[in-house]
């Protein structure tokens, strides 16, 4: 009725492609070819079981039956509406659980002590049952939905142990199509989606491509294995530079904190738990190789890499980077009880204001989130706030009015691109006036027509001879 060498290649061929074993497969078809057996010649409320020899071939049936006595049956209801399927466990009034008795699956102490000496309550005693090989259409649908069912559990098995223990860590995968804003990815045994958020802006995919992502969360869902990934993280640009550096690997440079916005810019710092080796460097690597191969992976990005220190100003002064700060004031310490963040107050000099802000307020905005205090930046000249950022990621923006040279400040603007919207008042406006200019002087007639405007050259020519 089988046979037996396409069952063993394809028990292979499953192990080998979808990590099912082998003796999780040989289960599912002995209980498919039980459920067909009973489907087809057993009646209900029966337990079969069956054994599979793949070496002869055959199938050998048993019925199960398990060893009652009397304290462990519930009464037959009166009311046959009332009654429940057989072998149900029924609570009486005390809430002691007992079983309605069933002859096909249960067996009274006292006969099964004829059959088995010593048989035992709860004890299984397994009756053999005729071999049969002429299954219907229905009990072969049957035993189909059975193994079906049996190995997409063990897909899901086998899934949940292989990416279970690499969620947080960098997967390859192929891609395979985008659908409604979700990037899927082919990793092998299952498809994990990469969701629109968790994607570089900019950044275009195409089918087949080979993609490299972090794995955020592997979670079990009644329609299987849920594999979330993402680009976008922070722990992705950490991950990437865990490759490059080996330092990172064993643990000489740790990753303190990362601040990015994908696809733009990103703030990472670094500390080195050996004194000798420099955490900075180890990031750049020889010619800046490393750090370039990471910013080719992420599009271009650009990312500043700091060192970490345990003194707030030390390390506010430098997540600002690459502007200059003067110093680092501290209004606040941060206050873990109340989850509020620490307060400081950079001073940067009148030229480095819009280096400090960068464009849009991208740079304190993400030297805030890197730090996790709120920081405030002020001019040199002035002392008035130019820019506040916290690691909310909100960023407000101001230019006072240059009380030095006592005009407005037009558009400031530096390499970065930041350009700051001057603020003043009517009175500190540059003088227009032509009569406030030069009050002396008379007021010009007024020429309407070209005849007048020769007669008055003509007089200031006649006025010149004269006078010579």
């Amino acid at each position: 009725m089988f046979d037996l060498k396409v069952i063993h290649a394809v028990l292979t061929e499953m192990e080998e492609e979808r990590g099912i074993p082998r003796a999780k497969m040989i289960d599912a078809i002995e209980q498919s070819l039980a459920t067909a057996y009973k489907k087809e010649f057993g009646k209900r409320g029966q337990i079969i079981n069956a054994h599979f020899d793949f070496a002869t071939g055959d199938t050998t049936f048993n019925q199960i039956k398990i060893v009652v006595d009397e304290s462990m049956l519930k009464a037959p209801l009166e009311d046959d509406e009332e009654d429940t399927e057989e072998g149900d466990v029924i609570p009486d009034a005390e809430g002691i659980k007992k079983v309605r008795f069933d002859e096909e699956k249960h067996i009274m102490l006292s006969t099964a002590q004829m059959i088995k000496k010593g048989a035992q309550l709860g004890e299984q005693l397994v009756f053999p049952l005729e071999a049969k090989d002429d299954f219907g259409r229905i009990a072969a649908q049957t035993a189909k939905q059975v193994i079906v069912q049996k190995i997409r559990e063990a897909e899901k098995e086998s899934a949940l142990a292989e990416f279970g223990q690499k969620a947080g860590d960098i997967v390859i995968g192929h891609v395979q199509r985008f659908e409604r804003g979700n990037l899927y990815v082919d990793l092998g045994r299952v498809t994990a989606i990469m969701p629109y958020d968790e994607q570089i802006p900019g950044e275009r995919y195409k089918p087949g491509e080979r993609i490299r992502a972090i794995l955020l969360a592997v979670e079990e869902t009644p329609r299987g294995i849920f594999l979330k990934l993402s680009r976008a993280h922070g722990d992705f640009l950490a991950g990437l530079f865990a490759i490059e550096a080996p330092e990172l690997q064993t643990g000489a440079v740790e990753v303190k904190s990362v601040a990015r916005e994908a696809g733009a810019r990103s703030k990472i710092a670094v500390f080195a738990t050996d004194s000798h080796i420099d955490p900075v460097g180890s990031m750049v690597g020889q010619r800046g190789v490393r750090v370039s191969t990471v910013m080719s992976e992420l599009g271009g990005e650009k990312i500043d890499i700091i060192e970490w220190s345990a003194t707030p100003t030390e390390f506010i002064e430098d997540a600002l980077s690459p502007a200059q700060v003067l110093s680092v004031k501290i209004v606040s310490e941060p206050n873990a009880e109340l989850n509020e963040r620490g307060h400081a107050v950079a001073e940067v000099a009148s030229d480095q204001q819009s280096l400090a802000i960068g464009r849009g307020g991208q740079n304190v905005r993400l030297a805030a989130k890197l730090t996790g205090w709120k920081i405030d930046i002020v001019s040199a000249q002035t002392g008035d706030a130019l820019a506040e950022a916290d690691a909310t990621g909100e960023t407000v923006i101001e230019a006072p009015v240059d009380s030095a040279v006592g005009t407005e400040i037009d558009d400031l603007e530096d390499e970065s691109g930041t350009t700051v919207e001057p603020v003043g008042t009517e009175e500190d406006a540059p003088t227009t006036d032509r009569d406030a200019v030069n009050p002396d002087d008379e007021e010009m007639d007024e020429i309407d027509t070209p005849e007048e405007a020769e007669a008055l050259v003509d007089a200031e020519e006649g006025a010149a001879e004269e006078s010579k």
